[in-house]
């Protein structure tokens, strides 16, 4: 059992009594973590594309999949069947695992880093922040990237509440900025 996951089970009591939550079940919980970068003009490059897929996937420590457009759209440039990004879902071990890396190696690696922004919370208990560069790994090797790219990170539990979520995520380590929302 990976070391975020022993510490949300010892967390629980904790939150239910904090959240005033009655029934065990009710606690709030990760569900999974999407990692996503769209392509943007890199989509035309297939080995860019291809060296994209393995950088997410050595990050992840899963394999990345590569998204096509639905239908064309001219005002994009964009062409049904395109590559127009990249996306890996976590669950289970592989989620609470690069949650634990995020919090505790990368974050801290990024220069003049003050914490993720408050305001990501979309009003469903989920939360949405993005990396300008994936530098900040140590499984990125500085050498084997062909261009630098950013990532956004989805964090969806399986609360409704944005408090909750935030309560949640706070005792799980994620550096919140200080300050207002």
């Amino acid at each position: 059992m990976s070391r975020l996951k022993e510490k949300y089970n010892s967390l629980v009591p904790t939150l239910k009594e904090e959240l005033s939550i009655d029934n065990a079940m009710l606690v709030p919980k990760l569900e999974k973590i999407v990692i996503s970068v769209g392509a943007g003009e890199e989509g035309k490059d297939n080995k860019l594309i291809a060296n994209m897929a393995d950088t997410i996937s050595l990050i992840a420590g899963q394999k990345a999949v590569v998204t096509v457009a639905k239908k064309s759209v001219a005002g994009f440039k964009a062409r049904e069947g395109a590559p127009s990004g990249i996306k890996v879902t976590l669950r289970g071990e592989n989620m609470y695992n690069f949650l634990d890396k995020l919090v505790s190696i990368a974050l801290p690696r990024v220069k003049d880093f003050r914490g993720v922004p408050r305001r990501g919370f979309d009003g469903r208990g989920n939360y949405n922040f993005g990396l300008d560069e994936q530098l900040m790994f140590p499984e990125v090797s500085y050498d084997s990237i062909m261009k630098t790219h950013g990532m956004n990170i989805s964090i969806i539990t399986n609360t409704e509440d944005d408090k909750a979520a935030y309560a949640l995520l706070e005792k799980l380590g994620m550096p919140f900025a200080k300050g207002k929302k």
